[in-house]
């Protein structure tokens, strides 16, 4: 990804020599997420370009120079299947990591596939190699099945993991989910695993709809069919004229915070994940929809590792993640990702992933 605006560029590099305990990963599957949509609008802060996009990825370790332990101590092998904790260079030294317990915001934290550029070497999944430096937190899994299962929830999974910690989702609750996209259908799934009685979803397009049904949505309202005032109706109408007890925003549109405020109940929570970019200034009624109804409101921003194993876990459980396999797919080779991303950005796909080895697709 040469810059803001710039269409991809296919180029081929040198094998890196290997640092001390790194390891080199040949990637079986790379995602395109929304976020690779940011970086090519130029959206995001601080992408040293040209990048090699590509942050969530599996693979098999083909090389280890030193060695690679896992989070339980266990030396990793080559020929394993594994992902890895996109985030790296986390310091856990500074205010943010040791007093806010808030890893996300640490300053020295760089992350594969956004900001590592080329000049760091192979560091984003959209390659037939990745290099993992020194450090780089490694997750295997214990079958094909589970990593590919892990890929169809992409990087939606840990940040959606992670807004189900805020939510608090208990037996019976009903959840009120905005977007359809990746982070909004895991937290579909998420929703009723954690025991809600109802899960109702806002989004589109269709497509994208059928899939949050598939997985698990009670009943589901397309944004692009309905006015605001007919879709608060229709959460209301489902919810006895309360609101839903939890709404968790997963669109990036910045008034979808201000109607996720107005359509839970008082008393209610209000997760908001989807503000990765700035999407502009929005007002409310301090009053009316915030202190009267005595919300709780959570900024949700990313995943940590924590969030990244216990999808990793989730999904070498092969009882509990097979709804998974729910979500459609459409696959891409290095040649066509710049379709990938168009199609991500359209909203046409409800998942898109690299698969270098492909030729066609």
């Amino acid at each position: 990804m040469p810059g803001p605006g710039e269409p991809l560029d296919l180029q081929t590099f040198t094998m890196p020599d290997l640092e001390m305990n790194s390891a080199l990963l040949r990637v079986e599957l790379s995602e395109v997420c929304g976020t690779d949509v940011h970086l090519q609008a130029g959206r995001l802060e601080g992408v040293p370009y040209p990048i090699i996009p590509g942050h969530v990825s599996i693979g098999y370790i083909e090389t280890i120079r030193g060695k690679m332990r896992d989070v339980e101590g266990k030396p990793l092998q080559e020929g394993s299947l594994v992902t890895f904790l996109d985030v790296h260079r986390t310091c856990n030294n500074c205010w943010y990591c040791l007093v806010a317990k808030a890893s996300t915001r640490c300053p020295s934290r760089r992350v594969y596939g956004i900001t590592y550029g080329i000049e760091d070497g192979l560091t984003g999944g959209w390659a037939d190699y990745v290099y993992l430096k020194p450090n780089t937190h490694c997750l295997p899994f214990n079958s094909v099945a589970a990593g590919r299962r892990f890929m169809r929830g992409g990087c939606g999974l840990p940040t959606a993991l992670h807004a189900n910690q805020l939510a608090n989702i208990r037996i019976g609750s009903t959840v009120l989910v905005l977007g359809s996209g990746p982070v909004g259908i895991a937290s579909i799934v998420l929703a009723k695993m954690s025991g809600a009685s109802q899960v109702f979803c806002i989004g589109g397009p269709e497509g994208r709809l059928s899939t949050a049904q598939a997985v698990g949505a009670s009943g589901v309202l397309d944004i692009e069919a309905s006015s605001v005032e007919a879709r608060g109706n229709w959460i209301l109408e489902k919810t006895f004229g309360r609101g839903a007890d939890i709404t968790i925003e997963a669109t990036g549109c910045s008034e979808a915070v201000v109607h996720g405020m107005r359509w839970t109940r008082e008393g209610g929570r209000v997760v908001v994940t989807g503000q990765y970019t700035d999407s502009g200034t929005v007002e409310f009624n301090p009053h009316r929809d915030l202190n009267q109804k005595q919300l709780e409101i959570f900024g949700c921003w990313g995943s940590d590792f924590s969030h990244f194993y216990n999808a990793v876990q989730m999904m070498n459980d092969s009882e509990v993640s097979t709804v998974w396999d729910k979500i459609p797919v459409k696959t891409y080779p290095l040649v066509r990702a710049e379709d990938a991303i168009r199609a991500v950005e359209e909203g046409t796909v409800s998942k898109a992933l690299i698969d270098p080895k492909s030729s066609s697709g």
